[in-house]
């Protein structure tokens, strides 16, 4: 698992709501769980975003109305997909016990997306205790990313299902998070067997509720190294590791069925940072992309992506410019989903990386990137070749917009699709097109 995935789940693990169990654990709320809310789903002549967030432990729903109420209106100024995992990341268990739902906070937390005109997903991630061998009725968070053993895989499948049927507005479902507690340690690869049976039932289990519902994975990291074993994916940031390629063939294989396939994973290299550069590396995006759009003609979805190195202490400049490298890279491969790990946090003025500030909700660089690429390449967009006079700046043009961005820390001129710029050190700058 990359690095920077690690460190983003480990974060958001660290802060899930903790109950009134003792030692870390969340009790069994009991009683049946109260009526589903009526929420609406986006509207069916609605472009799909392509661009978005997942939400993580703390959003727009943490009863701070200084910023909930500026960050909802961020989140509503352009549709965006947000996409949430049914337990973690801001959820409680949402089956203590076998039977016995939860889904007050998930509730809040799809309220919100609606709210908000959200195009939902739903991350079918993580298990309740009792399906992975911990006590019923108790939640031990530091267990979170175990999978449910193999006799509890028609249970997951079924709380599935029940998820699916409270939410009827949900039409896109992401089976399980990075293979989460998937690692064969005798063989020391992938339970990649272990994953599709899952899946299968899951999608199996989905499908029974509604035919239309699109469902996708295998949701796994795409790892990648400089100086370890190469596979058929490479470049010259690297290539991934041979033990994901063959998870991601076998589950082509073998899955039931799929609507789109999902994969996630950094830019950033196992073993030697960001390879060639910060600017260079985003070019596995597109590599991957391109890869899994010659195996399979399923949509492609990046369900997590990250581009900082960890502990990097980035401007936010640098960092915003880099993502919109990768956006660029992914518009380019034709990518279907890109949710952004928002790693939103409770309080304070710095948040790196986040799309709103959690004191005032007031909106973060990320926050005009992801709303403009919503708003400039929805999915089907018409993209333009342009002509470029440095390789210091990227461009990425439509018809009727065009974006560059500045790949140095210095003021750069070029021309581009026959302008003449003077760009600012990692300055986006989003100019109109005539055709």
């Amino acid at each position: 698992m990359c690095a920077i995935a690690i460190v983003a789940v480990l974060t958001a693990a660290a802060f899930v709501y903790v109950g009134d169990g003792a030692g870390g654990t969340e009790g069994d709320p009991g009683g049946p769980a109260p009526p589903p809310p009526s929420l609406a789903g986006p509207p069916e002549e609605r472009r799909w975003p392509v661009w978005g967030v997942t939400h993580t432990q703390y959003s727009a729903d943490g009863n701070r109305p200084r910023a909930d109420g500026p960050a909802r209106e961020l989140l509503s100024a352009q549709p965006l997909v947000q996409n949430q995992h049914i337990m973690g990341w801001g959820a409680l268990n949402p089956e203590p016990s076998p039977g016995r739902h939860d889904f007050k906070v998930l509730d809040q937390r799809l309220k919100l997306m609606a709210d908000t005109g959200a195009t939902p997903v739903i991350t079918l991630c993580c298990a309740p205790d009792w399906m992975k061998g911990g006590r019923s009725g108790r939640t031990d968070w530091s267990k979170l990313e175990v999978a449910p053993l193999r006799r509890h895989f028609g249970d997951f499948a079924r709380l599935a299902a029940t998820v699916a049927r409270r939410y009827p507005h949900v039409r896109h479902y992401l089976v399980w998070n990075e293979f989460k507690g998937f690692w064969n340690d005798e063989e020391r690869r992938w339970d990649y067997e272990g994953y599709t049976e899952l899946y299968n039932r899951v999608y199996t289990a989905l499908k029974e509720v509604d035919p239309k519902i699109q469902v996708g994975g295998p949701y796994i990291p795409m790892d990648s190294s400089v100086t370890g074993d190469r596979s058929k994916v490479s470049g010259p940031w690297g290539s991934v590791d041979p033990r994901v390629v063959d998870a991601i063939e076998y589950w082509h294989r073998h899955k039931k069925g799929a609507d789109f396939v999902a994969v996630d994973g950094s830019s950033v290299s196992e073993d030697r940072g960001a390879v060639p550069s910060d600017f260079g590396a985003v070019a596995k995006f597109g590599a991957i992309t391109r890869w899994l759009r010659e195996l399979t003609d399923l949509p492609v979805w990046w369900a997590e992506w990250y581009v900082e190195p960890t502990g990097a202490g980035w401007s936010e400049a640098r960092r915003t410019a880099v993502h919109a490298a990768a956006m660029m890279e992914m518009a380019a491969g034709g990518v279907r989903a890109a949710p952004y790990w928002n790693p939103q946090t409770a309080d304070g003025d710095s948040c790196h990386g986040c799309v709103w500030r959690p004191d005032t909700g007031e909106p973060m660089p990320m926050a005009a990137l992801l709303r403009e690429f919503a708003r400039w390449f929805p999915d089907g967009t018409r993209l333009d070749d342009v002509e470029v006079s440095s390789r210091d700046v990227r461009a990425l043009a439509q018809p009727r917009r065009l974006v560059v961005v500045n790949t140095r820390d210095a003021e750069t001129r070029a021309t581009v699709d026959g302008r003449d710029l003077t760009l600012a050190p990692y300055e986006i700058r989003w100019l109109p097109r005539t055709t």
